[in-house]
């Protein structure tokens, strides 16, 4: 499970730095692909919003219910309702965009400066902090109870995996390009 969910942010982390070069780009006035922009938004929000954090939540919860003795925060669950919210404002301004809305450059480029940002710190909380106490701190039993609890929320990465899905399949495209 947490092999998992370290290969998520591995994969999160490419699609954050194509944000974060087009974020540079805009900020320098250049053109950049508003699609492939709002194909990463929705990806993080299909994929990281509906499963990968619901399976961190999940996988929290276990761990203070077996754990009440340590005061474990609930930094992880706030963390995820602030990237939803920052998600959700940027995907409206990419719509707007691609609805032909003027929207300046400086407001999309500050909007995905800081959702690059808020993403990347809350990756290093979970790698750094969380991550590390879980291993740490539950049993090879408690981790397959937590598997078996989180098979309702796993679903197949619709980017990342090797099926024949064809959401996203623009965005495929490109990174198979960047691999070049």
């Amino acid at each position: 499970m947490l092999a998992r969910l370290h290969n998520d942010h591995k994969h999160i982390a490419i699609l954050l730095n194509i944000l974060k070069n087009k974020q540079q780009r805009l900020q320098h006035g250049e053109a950049v692909n508003f699609n492939l922009i709002r194909d990463i938004v929705e990806y993080m929000q299909s994929y990281a919003e509906h499963s990968h954090h619901p399976l961190e939540d999940l996988i929290n919860e276990f761990y203070i219910q077996t754990h009440p003795e340590e005061a474990l925060e609930k930094q992880l669950g706030e963390e995820h309702h602030n990237l939803i919210e920052s998600s959700t404002s940027l995907m409206s301004t990419l719509n707007l965009i691609l609805s032909d809305v003027p929207v300046q450059n400086e407001t999309l480029s500050q909007a995905l400066k800081e959702y690059v940002e808020a993403q990347r710190n809350h990756m290093m909380y979970e790698e750094g902090k969380l991550f590390p106490i879980w291993e740490a701190g539950m049993t090879e039993a408690q981790w397959q109870e937590v598997a078996d609890r989180c098979q309702e929320k796993l679903i197949c990465d619709p980017l990342f995996s090797d099926d024949d899905n064809l959401l996203f399949e623009e965005l495929k495209e490109y990174l198979a390009k960047a691999d070049d």
